[in-house]
C-alpha cells in the first residue's frame, strides 16, 4: 500500500498532460479497491465517478453508475464483486477533451506499470480500447481482434474487454461470451 501512495505522489506531482487534463486534489488515491487478484484498467476517470465521489463505480450520490450495474452483472458470472477489484485508469487525470486520451495513456504509461508491478494481478481486464493499447505488445487494426483473448504480455495475463459503458452496444451482450468462459478457466487463477 505504501509503494501505491508513493506513485500516487509521482501522478499529482506530473505535468505531462498538464493542458489536457483536470488534476485531482492531493488527497485523493489513483488506485482504488483491496483485491488484486484480478485488476481492472479503465480508459480514463469518468466526469461522474470515482474521482468526485471517491467510490467505486459510484456517482457522488451514492448511486451505482450504469458501466457498474452492467460489469456486476458480469462479474457476478465469475462470482466477484467489483467493489473490491483493485482499479486502475490507464490516464491518471481527468482529460478535458476525449481525443487527448492517445496522448495521455502514452503519457500515463510507466505509472500504470508502477502499478502494475506493486499489485502483481493473476489477471488484468482492460476495459476498452485505450488502456489495452497500453499494455498489448503489438499492434491491432480493430478492437473486435483482440477482445476476449487472454494475452501474457511481460508476466502478466491481459483480457481485453468491451468498455461495459451502456452506451456500448457490445458492453453486456459482447462481454457475457467472454465472462462465461472465463468462469470455466483456471488458467488465469494461478
Amino acid at each position: 500500500m505504501k509503494e501505491l501512495l508513493e506513485i500516487d505522489k509521482i501522478v499529482h506531482s506530473c505535468e505531462k498532460c498538464i493542458n489536457l487534463v483536470e488534476k485531482f486534489p492531493e488527497d485523493k488515491t489513483v488506485f482504488l479497491g483491496n483485491n488484486n487478484d484480478i485488476v481492472l484498467i479503465g480508459e480514463a476517470p469518468a466526469n461522474n465517478g470515482w474521482r468526485k465521489s471517491h467510490l467505486l463505480w459510484r456517482d457522488s450520490s451514492g448511486k451505482m453508475l450504469p458501466s457498474g450495474v452492467i460489469l456486476q452483472k458480469l462479474f457476478d458470472i465469475i462470482d466477484k464483486n467489483i467493489l473490491e477489484t483493485t482499479f486502475l485508469e490507464a490516464v491518471k487525470c481527468y482529460p478535458l477533451e476525449r481525443k487527448n486520451l492517445k496522448v495521455c495513456s502514452h503519457n500515463c504509461k510507466d505509472i500504470m506499470l508502477e502499478q502494475l508491478k506493486v499489485l502483481k494481478p493473476n489477471l488484468i481486464i482492460t476495459l476498452g480500447e485505450f488502456p489495452t493499447r497500453v499494455l498489448l505488445d503489438f499492434s491491432f487494426k480493430k478492437y473486435s481482434e483482440v477482445v476476449g483473448n487472454i494475452y501474457e504480455v511481460n508476466g502478466y495475463k491481459i483480457l481485453p474487454i468491451y468498455h461495459p459503458s451502456p452506451i456500448s452496444p457490445k458492453s453486456y451482450n459482447g462481454n457475457l461470451p467472454i465472462f462465461e468462459n472465463l468462469k470455466g478457466m483456471k488458467s488465469w487463477k494461478n
